[in-house]
């Protein structure tokens, strides 16, 4: 019997880990269950220790994802090893992702960045890249990143709603869930 391949893993970052990289985090988990695909976020400024903020927990559980058990935790170059696609929330995240760890910035992306992005890569590409869930993480930075002259530019920050209203949560909320069912969708569908 061959041992199944190490499964491939995702990481969201965001600056608290309390918000909008566990919102990530949760949407893209229930989206890929039961795949060869591990997600997990961290905060660059994390609030160790920490849940969900209560105002976000009620739009990611209308959104079919779970903030039971979820405590939040330091971005540390540790964390950052073996991951295979980081998914940041800003690009001042992406940049202290990178700063972390120097090598990461050819498998770090915003959110938003890669929804664009993936809107020019070849499904047919990323098809023939594996099988799997997990084996189309594994080649989507280099695809994606083969189409940033493509995409053009965009605003690529997910603003931070935290101490502000409800109205501010759920836009922020409104922005990320598109962008990750448009990543879950081309990881488990791609082509369709």
């Amino acid at each position: 019997m061959t041992t199944p391949p190490d499964p491939a893993r995702i990481l969201t970052v965001c600056t608290g880990n309390i918000c909008r990289s566990p919102a990530v985090e949760r949407l893209l988990r229930q989206r890929l269950a039961g795949t060869d695909v591990v997600v997990e976020s961290a905060g660059t400024r994390a609030v160790v220790g920490s849940g969900v903020s209560a105002p976000m927990v009620p739009l990611m559980a209308a959104a079919g994802a779970s903030a039971d058990g979820f405590v939040a935790r330091q971005l540390t170059p540790a964390v950052l090893r073996d991951v295979d696609l980081v998914v940041a929330l800003t690009r001042g995240h992406r940049s202290a992702i990178v700063e972390h760890a120097p090598a990461a910035v050819r498998r770090t992306f915003t959110l938003l960045e890669l929804a664009r992005l993936l809107r020019h890569v070849d499904p047919a590409a990323l098809a023939a890249a594996g099988a799997t869930p997990g084996e189309r993480v594994r080649a989507l930075p280099a695809l994606a990143a083969a189409v940033r002259h493509l995409a053009g530019g965009g605003d690529d920050d997910v603003v931070d709603p935290i101490g502000q209203s409800d109205t501010v949560y759920r836009a922020s909320f409104d922005a990320m869930a598109p962008a990750v069912d448009a990543l879950a969708a081309a990881l488990t569908s791609p082509g369709r």
